[in-house]
């Protein structure tokens, strides 16, 4: 196996770890909200694996992104008017939506931190967590999974 399907496969095996951490961390989060749960260190700890989950399939597709011929290197041979849907989801759409979805878990985790309530804490999350994982939903080539 070569260093690019290694990547590509650990891309999307780590995308399942990712999606399934930020699930829990909004349905966790609606829960303490609507609860009026107090925000404990395991709330905590579990929007900061979400996060480091994240950030870690972003260094994995960052990677990929320069060394797949579906990334950079698309754009780079068939230039931007030439690219179809499909080469267009992979080589622009998912990387530029993915990260635009990390940004705003990112802030998620900033903002939560300045907060004074578990109820604050735990609305911070749904939202920008929220946010960030409907747009990876959205972005993901569901076809290359399947």
């Amino acid at each position: 196996m070569d260093i690019y399907n290694f990547i590509q496969k650990f891309h999307s095996g780590w995308a399942y770890l990712a999606l399934l951490l930020l699930i829990i961390v909004v349905v966790n989060s609606i829960i303490g909200m609507t609860s009026k749960k107090e925000f404990t260190a395991t709330d905590r700890k579990l929007g900061l694996f979400g996060l480091i989950a994240t950030h870690t399939q972003l260094l994995i597709g960052l990677i990929l992104y320069f060394v797949s011929p579906n990334g950079l290197n698309m754009i780079k041979t068939v230039g931007m008017a030439g690219l179809t849907a499909e080469s267009r989801l992979l080589a622009l759409e998912h990387p530029a939506i993915n990260i635009l979805a990390i940004i705003l878990i990112t802030v998620g985790w900033s903002k939560h931190k300045t907060k004074e309530t578990g109820e604050a804490k735990f609305k911070v999350f749904s939202i920008f967590y929220g946010l960030g994982l409907l747009l990876i939903l959205i972005r993901i080539p569901w076809h290359l999974w399947f």
